[in-house]
């Protein structure tokens, strides 16, 4: 679910915009040099997709994701092929140049892509477990744990932490945008794994300036500073974040809309107060918490994550902690993950 007006922000040092020759022959230049990534035909991507009448194991409003087989091994991908307009064939050529650059165990693994046609394509390695979102529902059959919880929390803290160029981060420095438990895989072993850069803005240092254009990200996960002012930043994806965490903490979505009547319900709204002053409100946070999570919940650690997420969620921006201080806190508070941590059972 999203609700954008534009998708390319202006920034204090806006980085020159390429023509699409220009972005397609720069981008094959990158892959030759310095990635793995395989350059596809599109006579290969329909062999891949069986003429895309393969199984779709995801779909969206600009994109739909085939599950795939390569011919060498019959090893499975995710193949996500574009909707094809012009402002969409930008979005995959910048979210192209921009996953050509990351190497991160909690971001997933970019196989290949094809730029032939209007439709561009990204082929990923496939995640077997979906979404974060999916795994927190009640329908699901799979229980995540709370240390389940935790290392995912840690390896999402860890790749966005990688793409704001943190301690041994990523060369350029990137927001993601639209940071949600949809945007968060999990393999067999349920570690996970961030994606869909479709949004991601890149060239910023602490902050850019008011942008030309609003990028709204996805309703419930969305800074209403942004929102109010247009203003993107690191501490951005910091509120996205602390939204993820109250998830994790309360196995409810971010965002409900009721079909009677298009009336909505917002997570931050409902235990945004008891998780801005944890000490305040302990019996308030200890009611929050997933009623499937009977047992194996250090009390401790409940009110460590909460703080944080109240952290993350406040109204002033400066005042939100860096995603590496926040892996610093994670570490200091819980038992399920250390420095070598990335998500792993």
């Amino acid at each position: 679910m999203f609700f954008r007006s534009c998708v390319v922000p202006c920034f204090g040092r806006p980085r020159q915009v390429d023509t699409d020759a220009e972005c397609a022959k720069n981008t094959a230049k990158i892959v030759d040099e310095s990635s793995s990534a395989r350059q596809y035909s599109w006579a290969e991507v329909e062999a891949l997709t069986a003429g895309f009448t393969a199984e779709v194991v995801g779909e969206g409003g600009f994109s739909t994701v085939y599950l795939g087989r390569l011919p060498a091994d019959s090893k499975a991908v995710a193949v996500k092929v574009q909707r094809s307009s012009e402002r969409l064939r930008r979005a995959f050529l910048q979210e192209l140049d921009v996953l050509l650059h990351l190497r991160h165990p909690n971001i997933v693994r970019l196989v290949g892509y094809c730029a032939d046609r209007d439709e561009g394509v990204l082929v990923f390695d496939y995640l077997p477990n979906g979404t974060l979102f999916d795994n927190l529902r009640r329908e699901t059959k799979r229980l995540l744990t709370w240390k389940h919880r935790m290392r995912i929390a840690y390896g999402v803290a860890s790749a966005v932490a990688h793409l704001h160029g943190g301690s041994g981060g990523a060369a350029m420095q990137i927001v993601h945008g639209d940071l949600t438990s949809s945007n968060v895989l999990l393999d067999g072993s349920l570690k996970p794994y961030l994606c869909d850069l479709g949004s991601a803005l890149v060239g910023f240092s602490a902050a850019v300036g008011p942008s030309r254009c609003l990028l709204l990200g996805s309703p419930g996960y969305a800074d209403p500073v942004l929102l109010r002012t247009g203003v993107v930043s690191k501490k951005t994806d910091i509120y996205s974040f602390g939204v993820l965490l109250l998830e994790l903490i309360t196995g409810a979505p971010a965002f409900v809309e009721e079909p009677e009547d298009g009336s909505h319900s917002l997570l931050t709204a409902a235990v945004g107060p008891a998780v801005r002053d944890v000490e305040g409100n302990r019996e308030k946070v200890r009611g929050i918490l997933d009623d499937r999570l009977e047992c194996g919940v250090d009390e401790g650690e409940l009110m460590a994550v909460a703080a944080v997420a109240g952290r993350c969620i406040g109204d002033r921006p400066a005042m939100r902690p860096s995603m590496d201080e926040i892996l610093g806190i994670m570490r200091e508070s819980i038992a399920a993950v250390d420095d070598g941590s990335d998500g792993k059972r």
